[in-house]
């Protein structure tokens, strides 16, 4: 899934990154709302990780939202944050 399209199933998407960054606020959530620039500077203020690990652990996360999504799909059991 790219991040344009995570836009538009961002509240499923709220509801997974809840789960997995309790940290995150819901406020964090709606100011995000699908991009990942946003995303990854809240989880880099609320976890204390370096720029580019909050950018890839967002990657992350998206394509493992991406396989839990689809249809058939076994899903990926590793965390998608390491």
């Amino acid at each position: 899934m790219s991040w344009n399209q995570a836009e538009g199933k961002w509240k499923q998407i709220a509801g997974a990154l809840r789960k997995l960054w309790g940290i995150l606020a819901d406020d964090d959530l709606a100011v995000a709302r699908g991009r990942r620039d946003i995303l990854a500077g809240r989880l880099q203020e609320r976890y204390g990780v370096a720029g580019e690990e909050a950018r890839q652990q967002a990657d992350r996360f998206c394509e493992w939202f991406r396989v839990q999504m689809t249809p058939g799909a076994h899903g990926l059991k590793a965390d998608p944050r390491e």
